[in-house]
């Protein structure tokens, strides 16, 4: 059991690596930021809960905002999102018993998209007041756009998740994981 869990601390550690390698090689433009770092935060809530989840977005999300801005007054308001993230993505899978109907999990995935972006609209304007740059009508004219964007990244994900799950790894080791024993 030990060696188990040893190895899901593991997973946990490289998951949260990549979330942050994911965070820091995304796509922005400003108000608009393209970004895969919550896939990882994903699996490490399918496969194995709400806390896995949770320490996946934390840390990773961390590590990213500590190397690209520093540690700064908004720094947790741009973790949160990943944080409630892998919370909410690993109690839907608690729910479900680890077994997934593919279309309740995409529309599962596309809500929790839409929470990180509506998370991020607020802390891009909170972020904005404090430090006194982009207008509101900058942030919030950009909405649509970047609720477009969310939820046509979310489709994607929701259509690879299945085969990146088998990729990551061996469900009867993940079952193992997680304290089943069948």
């Amino acid at each position: 059991m030990k060696k188990l869990k040893t190895l899901q601390m593991t997973v946990d550690a490289m998951l949260a690596a990549l979330c942050a390698v994911l965070g820091y090689i995304a796509l922005d433009l400003g108000n608009i930021k393209i970004t895969f770092e919550g896939i990882p935060v994903l699996i490490a809530a399918f496969f194995f809960g709400p806390v896995d989840g949770v320490i996946v977005g934390g840390l990773g999300t961390l590590v990213y905002q500590i190397l690209r801005y520093g540690i700064t007054a908004t720094t947790f308001l741009w973790i949160l999102p990943y944080v409630l993230y892998g919370l909410l993505m690993g109690l839907y899978a608690k729910k479900v018993k680890f077994k997934f109907n593919y279309l309740l999990t995409a529309i599962v995935v596309i809500a929790g998209e839409l929470m990180i972006t509506a998370l991020n609209t607020g802390s891009l304007f909170i972020d904005s007041k404090i430090y006194g740059y982009y207008s509101p009508v900058f942030i919030f004219g950009s909405l649509g756009i970047r609720l477009v964007i969310c939820v046509g990244k979310a489709i994607v994900i929701s259509v690879v998740l299945p085969a990146l799950m088998k990729a990551v790894g061996n469900i009867k080791e993940v079952a193992m994981l997680r304290g089943e024993s069948n």
